[in-house]
């Protein structure tokens, strides 16, 4: 930690400790017998009572089960997966999912951040601290949320200010080197007026091990310092509001990846095949294939890396924004206007593996800023029809510098420093308009419909180049070689709806059904169409992906029994899902690139079941089990080989197609379940002792990768967390003793082959302890 952060929380914490003393209220805000008020509908509604398959973590629980960022939600939340490789971050909810992290592409669940949409995959990660509560949203949410939400939603809210003095601070101290420590103050300006000011830094080490020789050092995984400053409060009887600004310093290291053979020591032939030979053209189809094969080791032994970095890795990134979120009351409507204005800025040195454990240079450099501004009327809280309209508008501009340098820029000549990627501007508009009636048939039985129009915009200018020192070892006879441009312009019109009915049983609790739709807008790929500029040679369905759409079918029990000590969740779904949107690595006219193509169509089918049970006032039972068979229906995927002669020349091309109908998609085991228990043991001076544990278990789960036409597959396992915590009387302070993943559980996070052949993992066994004070 240097110096000024540290000062910075030493100070914050000094001024907390001179204040007088006085009960803090939770930041999330909890109904009677403990149901959480949340905002999925876009209105206060209890979690019990909202007809959404949803997930809502209150601020003691996040705490309790160590999550400081988002990585941590796959323990908590049902059907979640978010894999981390690098710097960026990817949400699988159901098994719908989008790996495209380049500054073209767009996830499939929508990250919020107190509701306003974070476009850039490197803000995922972002720490938690000082929140009211998490919320996940399953399924499509394609009425009343922004942008691209085919998967689902998970929505960041932090804890608002108030009119009333109240401060803590928290700290974590544990294995891999972690320090995280969080500081708040909550200050009365005036009759219902606050100000909220928050800071966290976040130290961590990789969870990869150096062997052998160190050429360099790898950096902190984490090393990350956030702040968080807001005003607001209640003026009147109508009118409520907020302003935040938050800044975030992202830095430590990149490097998460390790031979590929550590887990996968062979990638074997598909077996069987038929041939039909065109001219120079050879069609291959796949009979009988055979993925690679995970080979089981020590913990240790897969988290090692026995080759030494070459070249510096780490990063220097940062991430800050203001957001305003503003509420007034006519009686008839109240309206709420929510705007933000974001900044991302990379900064990235890189060590990669490239070429089958041979270490490589690259480099990012990236601006991006993004706007967003929603206005709501919400309308008839007193009658039978109520419910919102509104209007929409996202708009983001970034320009990247994107190289790679030795090996890979060798591949175009022994003097070349640079295969690059400058890219400025690319641009993403979306405007929306949207409305959700819901009609109250009888006190107990509610329907629902709602539908948005969304038109997207998206374009594109930059290249494709090979940088040389000068022109006299240049290819092409200037310092710059272009080998393309990427120029590319599109747009995308869709009208998404939903449909619902629920029914509040009188003894048992909320009965649902939902039909809703999701899409998220097409793209494009690096290149141009032929004739529109340098290098141009690819056709208008090459370049080109479409959006990718999403209906799907669901219901659900939230039932509350035995006097509120059983709560029952059940959930039933299936979805019709078209044109998911695939990327992957492949060297399209001699280019290596990123490309994204659409796959024919999926299904997902399934059933998820929660249940607490709180058999006295001092034990709790958590149990949860999952099925979901989510599946390809309609996609066979090729790969185009160039077959060379003896004289070094092309003879011709193979194409090899498998057929992936009824296979896994990405991240989705079909059988996840968790069981929980804690038992709490009440001391004589008001305080008590909470013991805990809590396990996780996942059958397989696989993530492909298109450029061999394979899967790879994580065997299933389980992960168990245990803790130990003391609370003083009147939740004045605690200390926490923990371990997590018991069993030292080493999980994918990412496969793949090719120019950035690897596997990056997920954290190993953590044990530490945690404490914090009110005040």
């Amino acid at each position: 930690m240097n110096f000024t952060k540290f000062s910075l929380l030493a100070g914050i914490s000094l001024a907390v400790l001179a204040q007088p003393a006085c009960a803090q209220s939770e930041s999330a805000d909890v109904a009677d017998g403990g149901d959480i008020v949340v905002t999925a509908t876009r209105s206060e509604t209890l979690l019990s009572k909202t007809p959404i398959a949803m997930t809502a973590i209150g601020t003691e629980e996040l705490r309790d089960s160590g999550v400081t960022d988002s990585a941590r939600l796959n323990d908590l939340v049902p059907n979640l997966r978010i894999s981390v490789n690098g710097d960026a971050a990817t949400i699988s909810i159901r098994g719908v999912t989008s790996t495209d992290t380049t500054e073209k592409g767009d996830p499939s669940a929508a990250f919020l951040l107190d509701g306003i949409y974070i476009a850039r995959p490197v803000e995922v990660l972002n720490s938690f601290y000082d929140l009211a509560r998490v919320e996940v949203l399953r399924g499509p949410q394609g009425t009343l949320y922004g942008r691209n939400t085919t998967a689902g939603v998970i929505n960041v809210i932090a804890a608002r200010p108030k009119d009333e003095f109240e401060a803590s601070v928290d700290g974590v101290y544990g294995s891999l080197g972690r320090i995280n420590a969080t500081g708040m103050i909550n200050v009365p300006v005036g009759e219902g007026l606050g100000i909220r000011a928050a800071v966290n830094y976040d130290l961590k080490d990789s969870s990869i091990i150096q062997s052998g020789p160190v050429t360099q050092s790898l950096e902190n995984y984490r090393d990350v310092f956030s702040a968080r400053l807001s005003f607001g409060g209640k003026v009147g009887d109508n009118f409520d509001f907020v302003i935040k600004g938050d800044y975030t310093k992202d830095a430590g290291g990149i490097y998460s990846n390790l031979p590929l053979g550590v887990f996968f020591p062979t990638i074997v032939s598909p077996g069987a095949t038929t041939t039909q030979a065109t001219g120079p053209i050879t069609q291959i189809t796949i009979q009988n294939p055979v993925d690679p094969v995970y080979v089981k080791r020590s913990a240790r032994a897969q988290r090692t890396l026995a080759l030494p970095l070459v070249y510096p890795d780490k990063k220097n990134n940062a991430f800050y924004g203001i957001t305003g979120e503003f509420t007034y009351d006519l009686g008839p409507a109240a309206l709420t206007y929510l705007g933000s204005y974001r900044e991302t800025k990379r900064r990235d040195v890189r060590d990669i593996l490239v070429f089958g454990g041979v270490h490589g240079s690259a480099f990012i450099n990236g601006d991006f800023k993004q706007t967003s501004h929603e206005l709501r009327a919400a309308f008839g809280k007193d009658g039978p029809l109520h419910g919102q309209v509104g209007a929409y508008y996202f708009s983001e501009q970034s320009g990247i510098f994107a190289s790679f340098g030795q090996p890979v820029a060798g591949l175009f000549g022994p003097a070349a420093t640079g295969f690059a990627f400058p890219q400025d501007p690319t641009k993403a508009r979306s405007i929306a308009g949207f409305g959700q009636l819901t009609y109250d048939i009888t006190d107990d039985l509610h329907v629902t419909g709602g539908v948005r129009y969304t038109s997207d915009k998206k374009s594109r200018k930059g290249a494709t180049v090979v940088d040389f020192p000068s022109a006299a070892v240049s290819f092409c006879g200037v310092a710059r070689c272009v080998l393309n441009e990427n120029i590319a312009e599109r747009s995308y019109k869709k009208t998404t709806w939903k449909l619902g009915v629920d029914y509040d049983a009188p003894g048992l609790g909320l009965i649902y059904a939902n039909v809703s739709t999701g899409y998220k807008a097409g793209g494009f790929n690096d290149g141009c169409v032929t004739g529109t500029g340098v290098g141009c040679g690819l056709t208008e369905d090459f370049l080109y992906f479409n959006p990718e759409t999403l209906t799907a079918y669901e219901g659900g029990i939230k039932f509350k029994l035995l006097d509120n000590a059983l709560r029952l969740n059940i959930g039933a779904f299936h979805y019709d899902y078209k044109n998911l949107q695939l990327r992957q690595i492949a060297t399209i006219a001699g280019v290596p690139q990123v490309f994204v193509q659409n796959a024919g169509t999926a299904k997902v089918d399934g059933i998820e079941m929660e249940a607490i049970i709180t058999p006295s006032d001092n034990d709790t039972v958590e149990f949860g089990i999952n099925y979901t068979d989510a599946r390809y229906d309609k996609f066979a995927p090729s790969v185009a080989v160039g077959i060379i002669g003896p004289a070094g020349t092309s003879v011709g091309t193979q194409i090899i197609t498998r057929n992936f109908k009824g296979l896994q998609l990405d991240n989705a085991p079909k059988w996840t379940a968790n069981a929980g228990y804690t038992h709490t043991f009440p001391l004589g001076n008001g305080g008590n002792v909470a013991a805990s544990v809590r396990t996780r278990l996942s059958s397989s789960y696989t993530i492909q990768d298109l450029a061999i036409l394979a899967q790879f597959r994580q065997p299933g396992f389980t992960k168990t967390d245990v803790s130990l915590t003391y609370k003083a009387p009147s939740d004045r302070w605690y200390v926490q003793g923990f371990a997590q993943n018991l069993e030292n559980s080493i999980t994918l996070a990412a496969a793949g082959t090719g120019l950035l052949a690897g596997v990056a993992i997920e954290e190993p066994r953590t044990y530490g302890v945690r404490a914090g004070f009110k005040f």
